[in-house]
Order: C-alpha cells, then structure tokens, then sequence
C-alpha cells in the first residue's frame, strides 16, 4: 500500500533569536521565538501571529526534538492554534525535518483541521529574515 497525501497549506514562519536554556535532564534545550509570518494554502491565507516558541531540545550531537506552538490568524479574522512536533536528525541526507502538525480551531469554516492525519516537512531558509518553510500535508 502506497500512502498518498495532499498539500493544504504552506508556511514561512519568521523566527528570532535563539534564547539557550541550557542542559536539562531531557537534554540541551533552546526556545527559538516565532516572531510573524505569513501562510496559504487551500481556501485560506493570513498572518502567523508572534508570540510562539519552538522548544528546540538536542538529545545528543545527532538528534533533536522539536515542538512549536504558535497561531495563526486567517484573512477574515479567525484563529488557528497550531502544535507542531518532530525529531532532527543530523545524520540526514537533505536537512527536512518532518513533523506532526495538531490544529485547534473554532467550529466553522476551518473545522476541516482538526480531523485527519497532517504531516509536514520543515526547511531553514539560508537568505533573508530568518525563517522557517514549512509544508503541511493531509494524508488521504
């Protein structure tokens, strides 16, 4: 069985400077700061709120646990609250990082987020503002 998925939406979320926690018993964390943005996708467009985090935790030289909270905010007013968690590996040949996006949204127009599986990849733009690409995918 071959699975098959769908893009809904893409982001580029605009992060600032890093604020180094330290070592953790988890491991070494860092809170990235999610600092604005914009999205598109099917049947909705807007701005990525600032505000959120990433809680970046390297658990050894190669591995790296992600999790992002932020929100979103659409074109005709609405909220989107978005977790997104994944794994880095260093090890990796292209530098995707893939994700588990979770959605939080007012009964309505954008409902359709919160039923499903949603996947993403994430890529670290090099030119810029700082920012982060990120593709979310909804699995058929």
């Amino acid at each position: 069985m071959q699975l098959e998925a769908d893009l809904v939406m893409e982001l580029t979320v605009e992060i600032g400077a890093v604020l180094e926690v330290g070592k953790t018993l988890k491991g070494y964390l860092r809170l990235i700061p999610i600092i604005g943005g914009t999205f598109s996708g099917k049947g909705i467009k807007g701005i990525v709120i600032p505000g959120g985090y990433d809680w970046n935790t390297a658990i050894d030289e190669n591995i790296s646990h992600v999790l992002a909270k932020y929100t979103l905010k659409t074109e005709d007013g609405q909220y989107i609250s978005i977790e997104n968690e994944g794994y880095i590996d260093a090890k990796a040949e292209n530098n995707v990082v893939r994700t588990t996006p979770r959605f939080q949204v007012a009964q309505g127009k954008y409902e359709w987020l919160c039923s499903g599986v949603f996947v993403a990849s994430l890529q670290v733009e090099q030119t810029g503002t700082p920012s982060v690409k990120i593709n979310v995918y909804k699995m058929k």
